[in-house]
């Protein structure tokens, strides 16, 4: 499976930025689909995560100002990113968890990433 990411780029304080992972196989069926983060000498954390049933959970410092969404038709997951601080610059990496029948099967697939700047 591969995960293309795309949208990342340099935005101010305040602003906007919408960014898009495109899957090369379906999603439509038992795949979570997520977006973490990774800023320089930090820990990867969740940004937030909707499953296949359109359910979302988000990372605390991201609620109220991000959104995911998903396209199972175009295989993609969107990231909206509202009222951006310079604390959310980072790699922005997408996620693809496929459950299988039996758990041990289970697999992650994780895109190249895309590089998100918020300037002060």
């Amino acid at each position: 499976v591969q995960l293309q990411a795309s949208g990342g780029g340099l935005v101010q304080a305040g602003g906007s930025l919408r960014l898009s992972c495109a899957a090369s196989r379906s999603i439509a069926s038992r795949v979570d689909m997520a977006w973490y983060r990774q800023a320089p000498g930090k820990q990867r954390e969740l940004v937030a995560r909707i499953t296949t049933n359109r359910i979302t959970d988000y990372g605390d410092s991201v609620k109220g100002r991000f959104t995911i969404s998903r396209d199972d038709a175009k295989n993609t997951v969107y990231l909206q990113m509202n009222s951006l601080k310079p604390e959310d610059t980072a790699v922005y990496l997408c996620n693809l968890h496929q459950y299988a029948l039996s758990p041990k099967y289970n697999r992650d697939y994780w895109g190249q990433g895309t590089q998100v700047t918020v300037s002060s």
